[in-house]
């Protein structure tokens, strides 16, 4: 199981023998300890506690060189976002991929034409792959949100505001090592409209009572 570190000082933070590592977006040049690279110009502005990172739309994102999850057998994946009305239909505003090859991790939002969105995840590994898209799940744009993408070992499934939405069971091999970004996925392509003030890596499936607070 790959060692997952803590926020800006790289230092585990422990729940028993778990260990995980919280992402505070209050900055451009450094996330969890680890320097990033700047496309476009997103902002620095307020968050629902704090700060958070504000994407236009149309060429900005961040480039994190690490994957927290590379080794993860089991893990949770918590964003706090705000997505803006204007943007794309379909945004790809987190993206865990491998340096060598094609394996990933992705959450995207999905707008539709009546002014909503829905979340649309996504898990390829070296042996299956599946998606999660929520269509029947609509939420209004505007707000602050938390979803969270779980993998249990066996179930994939995702939750909006901690609520279950769909979930599948896939076999599935562990990410190795490569880089997130936050705004785009990672080929620049899919750009995001609206603001991201956290993000969270577990290594093991967190039950809901134990998710980020919005």
């Amino acid at each position: 199981m790959a060692q997952l570190l803590g926020p800006a000082q790289g230092c585990p933070v422990e729940g028993g023998n778990i260990l995980e590592q919280l992402w505070q977006l209050d900055n451009l040049d450094s996330i969890g300890g680890n320097s990033t690279e700047v496309l476009g110009a997103p902002q620095v502005v307020e968050g629902p506690a704090g700060m958070a990172i504000e994407f236009g739309g149309a060429g900005d994102g961040l480039i994190v060189d690490v994957n927290p999850l590379a080794g993860a057998e089991r893990f949770t994946l918590e964003v706090i976002f705000q997505p803006y009305a204007g943007g794309l239909s379909e945004q790809r505003f987190i993206h865990l991929q491998e340096y060598n090859g094609d394996n990933r991790a992705l959450l995207e939002t999905r707008l539709t034409r009546d002014g909503k969105w829905f979340l649309d995840t996504y898990i390829k590994s070296a042996v299956a792959d599946q998606t999660l898209f929520a269509e029947g799940f609509k939420h209004p744009l505007g707000p602050w949100y938390r979803a969270a993408l779980v993998f249990d070992g066996e179930e994939m499934r995702h939750y909006v505001n901690g609520q279950l939405e769909l979930a599948g069971k896939m076999p599935f091999m562990p990410l190795q090592n490569g880089r997130v970004s936050i705004g785009v996925r990672l080929n620049r392509v899919f750009w995001y409209r609206g603001k991201v003030s956290s993000l969270r890596f577990v290594d093991r499936a967190l039950e809901v009572e134990e998710f980020l607070p919005v």
